[in-house]
């Protein structure tokens, strides 16, 4: 399975972007994916995941209310859309792919994509 996300930018405060994942290769296996950050000098964290299976999206603390995951399963594509963006959510975003969601920690997921580069100017 490989992934290609796209969509990261530099974008002022308050502003919005949306994330790509695009999944190609054998992903019948691969029935949740999400979003993972890592800014500077910090660890990944958990962001986002859809379920393919159910629909299900699945949200981190501070992502509740802001970050919109969804699932466009014809083009076996991931999305997600951020607003409000804060300082502190620069990060590199990374997406991933795995059988199934357990809480998300990273080791849940299998495959995982280069990351985008988000920016958020103060």
């Amino acid at each position: 399975v490989q992934l290609q996300a796209s969509g990261g930018g530099l974008v002022q405060a308050g502003g919005s972007l949306r994330l790509s994942c695009a999944a190609s290769g054998r992903t019948s296996s691969t029935h949740i994916m999400g979003w993972f950050r890592q800014a500077p000098g910090k660890e990944r964290e958990f962001v986002a995941a859809f379920s393919w299976v159910s629909d299900a999206a699945y949200y981190a603390g501070f992502a509740k209310g802001r970050f919109t995951i969804s699932g466009d399963n014809a083009k076996n594509t991931v999305f997600l859309r951020m607003d409000t963006l804060k300082p502190e959510d620069t990060a590199i975003y990374y997406c991933a792919a795995g059988p199934r969601y357990a809480g998300g920690s990273s080791s849940d997921y299998d495959y995982w994509g280069q990351g985008t580069q988000v920016t958020v100017s103060s």
